[in-house]
């Protein structure tokens, strides 16, 4: 079952500054690498994921609601050279 994409106001504000689509966000949802987890985040875990819709490489970050088909993202970026090595997979 496909899950539901529900944006934060936080990730609807940056995919707008940062000319983000919502086709871009939902195939890194859907197809991209978890390149970290954040078991901890409340109300629910969390993770970044990676992905190069139409070769840009993003940064998306999603919380999956535990009992439901729904994905929250967070927020969604370019990831940054200079804080990113190895195919912006790794912080450094």
């Amino acid at each position: 079952m496909k899950r539901k994409l529900f944006l934060r106001v936080h990730a609807a504000r940056r995919m707008l500054e940062r000319n983000i689509t919502m086709e871009e966000i939902e195939t890194v949802v859907e197809s991209g690498e978890v390149i970290e987890d954040y078991p901890d985040d409340k109300p629910f875990p969390s993770r970044l994921i990676f992905g190069t819709p139409q070769n840009r490489t993003l940064h998306v970050v999603a919380a999956d609601e535990t009992d439901s088909d729904i994905t929250h993202v967070i927020t969604a970026y370019q990831p940054d050279p200079n804080q990113w090595k190895n195919g912006f997979k790794r912080r450094k």
